[in-house]
């Protein structure tokens, strides 16, 4: 069983830059398909990115590419979510996920594992 702890979520201006972390303990981290979603107040929560283990296979919500960029580093048991040009728009709790069956999903029910959430705010 893995846990998740988000950070690096604050307020920012539009067009400003933010990168979140997402540090997983627990056994066989390298092995887990790791996700972000997002959810803005009374809205669905909703993907945002994924990569596979070995970081070879990402996928973005097709509105965000170009802008957001998911990453890991197995050493560190860590996944980043680099955001710039940051909107409005992209304001929320920021999510962290990770699934040890699955090479890919954009579904959030299809991840067993969730972080708390970090919050980030973008004011224009």
């Amino acid at each position: 069983q893995v846990q998740l702890v988000e950070s690096g979520g604050e307020s920012v201006q539009a067009g400003g830059s933010l990168r979140l972390a997402c540090e997983a303990s627990g056994p066989n981290f390298d092995m887990y398909l790791m996700a972000w979603f997002r959810q803005a107040p009374e809205k669905e929560r909703e993907f945002v990115a994924y990569i596979n283990w070995s970081g070879s296979g990402v996928s973005y919500a097709g509105s965000l590419q170009g802008r957001f960029t998911i990453s890991r580093d197995n050493a560190k048991n860590t996944v980043y979510l680099q955001m710039t040009d940051l909107k409005h728009a992209d304001t929320g709790v920021y999510y962290c996920a990770a699934d040890e069956y699955r090479s890919y999903s954009t579904t959030p029910i299809d991840y067993n594992y969730w972080g708390q959430g970090t919050q980030v705010t973008v004011s224009s």
